[in-house]
């Protein structure tokens, strides 16, 4: 195995672990509680790590919390597709900015929709008729508190010239 894919590995682990132990940090907002560290690792995974592995770690990272009693059956569309959408978005830009966007619309939209259809199959027909208003609102307000977050490190990070020599250091 590859140095680089080791490296990546054990800061994807780290990475989902971050996601995990950050769901209990969360607020109130429109009757859902928003974890914002969740988006944050997405957009750290996307820039560090590519689309595929942030894909992975929102799967896991959503996957632990549900098994926790952390999350719920929402984590997984929302979290997977903003990771996959920003992680995409900064695979062909190389852009924070659009990064940052990517995991907003991804989360928010995509995965506020996809939350759906989810919710009917894992909560029934009574929890899937409020989901399609009950889940955007919500996941925007998160996924942006994640945004915002991220991009004050990352704008840090990249200043400092520290953003160039961790993603070197994957590189080799």
């Amino acid at each position: 195995m590859k140095k680089s894919n080791i490296r990546k590995l054990a800061i994807a682990g780290i990475l989902a672990a971050v996601a995990v132990v950050g769901s209990m940090f969360q607020f109130p907002a429109f009757g859902s509680n928003c974890a914002p560290v969740q988006h944050m690792v997405n957009i750290f995974c996307a820039i560090f790590l590519g689309p595929s592995w942030g894909v992975g770690v929102a799967f896991s990272a959503s996957l632990l919390r549900n098994i926790l009693s952390l999350g719920s059956p929402m984590a997984f569309p929302g979290s997977m597709l903003g990771a996959l959408l920003c992680g995409l978005i900064y695979w062909k830009t190389k852009k924070i900015l659009p990064t940052l966007i990517g995991e907003v619309f991804g989360t928010a939209v995509l995965g506020g929709l996809c939350a759906y259809p989810v919710a009917i199959f894992v909560m029934g027909k009574n929890a899937g008729d409020i989901a399609f208003y009950a889940y955007i609102v919500p996941f925007l307000i998160s996924t942006a508190a994640g945004a915002i977050i991220s991009g004050i490190v990352v704008y840090s990070l990249k200043k400092t010239g520290v953003l160039d020599k961790i993603k070197n250091s994957l590189e080799k």
